[in-house]
């Protein structure tokens, strides 16, 4: 049976977007109830002060989240509308510079306070890494980074552009080794979404409606594709071909931000 991409359907949408009879906005916010019963049980005497989403679709599992660990929700970072998905931009030194010019943090909800930052995803880390570093910079005394999606740790080849599994920050890592990927990206701690429970999320809300999904695609984060070409050969073809077409170069000077502003990819802009 034809089965929903997770990225397509819940994660990229908008939050008024209705998927096979599926609010994709009371999703999400089963998803933040999730990971905050998550971050409860593992981390039961936590010290987070405030939960701040990444703009703009982890806000709503971010405020749920809050809502349950009972700890003030706040908006910590204004977003440009004018630059995209930083995750699927084709080179490194480009997506690291766009981060800067994405989002700009109100310094005030961040100074001095344990901070829990929650995103809809984590895919390379690029983008992670440096709103932390922006959240530090703005005076957070710890910032802890939560995921409303588990580990991605495989390609999508069906929907999203994304990166080969060499790229993904995840797929360097097991689950026991979270410790060392927060020292990575430069968080105090991460959490992920599990997967049971972004499943859960979908089919308790697809119930809650009265509808019925016949299958949800999670290949991105269990390798479970749902069409029998797709194994270890197609995936290393697929990988030789992005590196082909995006050429060894780390940054993209066809790009609009590049035309806007030629600095290189790792130079101050200034002020």
């Amino acid at each position: 049976p034809p089965a929903r991409c997770f990225f397509d359907s819940f994660s990229s949408p908008r939050p008024d977007s209705v998927i096979d009879g599926i609010s994709v906005y009371r999703t999400r916010l089963r998803m933040g109830e999730k990971l905050a019963h998550l971050i409860n049980r593992t981390w039961a005497a936590h010290d987070i002060d405030v939960v701040i989403p990444v703009p703009d679709t982890a806000r709503t599992a971010a405020l749920e989240c809050a809502h349950a660990l009972d700890i003030p929700y706040r908006e910590g970072f204004m977003k440009n509308r004018y630059v995209g998905r930083t995750f699927i931009m084709p080179a490194q030194g480009l997506r690291k510079k766009s981060v800067r010019q994405k989002l700009s943090p109100i310094a005030s909800e961040f100074a001095g306070r344990n901070v829990l930052l929650v995103d809809d995803s984590i895919v390379r880390g690029t983008t992670s890494s440096q709103i932390i570093n922006m959240a530090r910079e703005a005076g957070a005394k710890r910032v802890y980074m939560a995921s409303a999606a588990p580990p991605v740790r495989y390609p999508n080849v069906y929907g999203i552009d994304m990166p080969t599994s060499a790229e993904l920050l995840a797929s360097r890592y097991s689950d026991e080794q979270m410790d060392e990927m927060a020292r990575e990206i430069g968080a105090d701690r991460i959490f992920y979404q599990e997967l049971d429970d972004l499943r859960a999320s979908i089919l308790e809300e697809a119930a809650a409606q009265g509808s019925s999904i016949r299958g949800l695609d999670c290949s991105c984060f269990d390798g479970k594709y749902v069409t029998e070409h797709v194994g270890a050969a197609y995936l290393q073809s697929l990988a030789q071909e992005r590196k082909a077409n995006r050429g060894d170069s780390d940054t993209n000077a066809c790009h609009l931000l590049y035309k806007l502003d030629p600095a290189p990819a790792g130079a101050e802009r200034a002020r």
